[in-house]
């Protein structure tokens, strides 16, 4: 049983209490709401971390976003951006050495969410770079990959691709046909035989990341493969074209057929899955920033258009509750996702996230930003069809986010087998 606090002692505390807080309120002025950060996130970022945000925002802003619009209705991706990118230190930012920043991951967050807040398909170019190829090398390469490819790439200078994914076996990798055996007359050498498919980069790609089952144990090894090594017909790229999605960024095939590679360009130590799924845990951690970037420019789209369209007697539209109701919606999911994000960020630098966390922060800010992406599309009524009013694109884009890098429902089987120890996949 608790003991009761005695009244002496009650009235003491709360005289205390009350002179702090009254203290409390002398010391604060009120605060207002700010719509655009509505948990004041941005208080615990660094001044380093800050610093980097306002330089990713006003390079996304001033010089990605006038070229979103021709890029996606042409399917054109500006090979320069990434050069630019490079240009600025933010390919490969968390990576320590090798000509690349080392930043924090919640930096990189940032990065990934500036990019995405002008297009999808513009952060999924940069995040194959940076989080795939680039941090593939870094984690499992050899010394002398990351000497000799890392500083380009840092730069922009080379492209890089990652090939997972194939025709018949995408939510499962461990099925691949793709092969890899020894070349009969050359020692030290692999070929490789196969195909992927949906790779982000692949027609332009300088370095391509090729995850392949050994011939001889059937275990998947990584290798990377640099497209000027290869000989003719070896090695081709071809672009997919007609995507109703992420339209501003190169997506193509990769085929193999006998395509010679260097033992030296294999990953030594990892097999398995572990290797390329940890890839995609560091790419689905920035997906997790990107798409709430892009919900945030959904809302102040929504916003904006709200604001300046007028019915019912000369009403801006944002005075009715039904519009109103789906900006505080999709505001309040935005907020508690960049949050989400930024709690996994700081433990995933202290070494403590698990990859469950990373499948929940995907998961769920994909999921929120898609569905009220599709809810503020409708405040723009029949103009939302036209191109030039931004919501349409945000929302087909955000449909494919959703799909890869472990679509939503993978990710829920990810999630219910930690919660029961079940195996939900076979």
């Amino acid at each position: 049983m608790f003991k009761p606090v005695c009244r002496h002692a009650a009235r003491q505390l709360t005289s205390t209490n009350r002179a702090a807080i009254a203290g409390r309120r002398h010391l604060h002025t009120p605060v207002s709401f700010d719509w655009k950060d509505p948990l004041n996130v941005a208080n615990n970022y660094t001044e380093e971390e800050l610093a980097i945000a306002e330089t990713a925002e006003s390079y996304c802003q001033e010089r990605m976003l006038p070229r979103v619009l021709d890029a996606y209705r042409n399917e054109n991706f500006d090979r320069k951006i990434i050069e630019e990118m490079g240009e600025l230190g933010l390919l490969g930012a968390t990576i320590q050495g090798y000509e690349c920043a080392g930043v924090s991951s919640v930096a990189s967050g940032l990065i990934t969410r500036a990019v995405e807040r002008v297009d999808s398909g513009y952060r999924s170019g940069y995040s194959v770079q940076s989080a795939l190829a680039m941090g593939g090398i870094e984690e499992f390469g050899t010394e002398e990959l990351k000497e000799r490819l890392l500083p380009k790439m840092a730069k922009g200078k080379l492209l890089g691709c990652f090939g997972l994914t194939e025709p018949n076996h995408g939510s499962d990798p461990g099925s691949m046909e793709t092969v890899a055996k020894p070349h009969p007359s050359k020692k030290g050498v692999y070929l490789l035989s196969g195909s992927k498919t949906w790779i982000t980069n692949s027609p332009i790609a300088d370095v391509l990341l090729v995850w392949a089952k050994l011939e001889s144990t059937g275990k998947i090894r990584g290798f990377v493969i640099e497209r000027d090594q290869c000989p003719p017909g070896t090695l081709e790229t071809p672009a997919i074209k007609n995507k109703n999605g992420l339209r501003a960024s190169l997506t193509g095939m990769i085929h193999l057929d006998a395509c010679p590679v260097n033992e030296a360009n294999m990953f030594p130590e990892v097999e398995g899955l572990r290797g390329p799924f940890s890839c995609l845990n560091s790419a689905r951690y920035g997906i997790a920033w990107g798409t709430i970037g892009a919900l945030e420019d959904c809302i102040s789209r929504t916003r904006t258009y709200a604001l300046e369209r007028k019915q019912f007697k000369g009403n801006p539209i944002a005075k009715y509750q039904l519009v109103q109701k789906k900006l505080a919606d999709a505001t309040t999911d935005a907020a508690y996702g960049i949050l989400a994000a930024y709690q996994v960020g700081r433990l995933k630098d202290e070494g403590k996230a698990a990859p469950e966390m990373i499948s929940m922060i995907k998961r769920q800010n994909c999921d929120r930003a898609l569905i009220n992406a599709r809810t503020l599309q409708e405040v723009f009524g029949g103009n939302a069809v036209s191109d030039e009013y931004g919501i349409g694109r945000h929302v087909a884009n955000l449909f494919v986010t959703q799909t890869y890098e472990g679509q939503s429902d993978i990710h829920s089987l990810i999630l219910g087998r930690a919660i029961t120890g079940i195996q939900a996949f076979c």
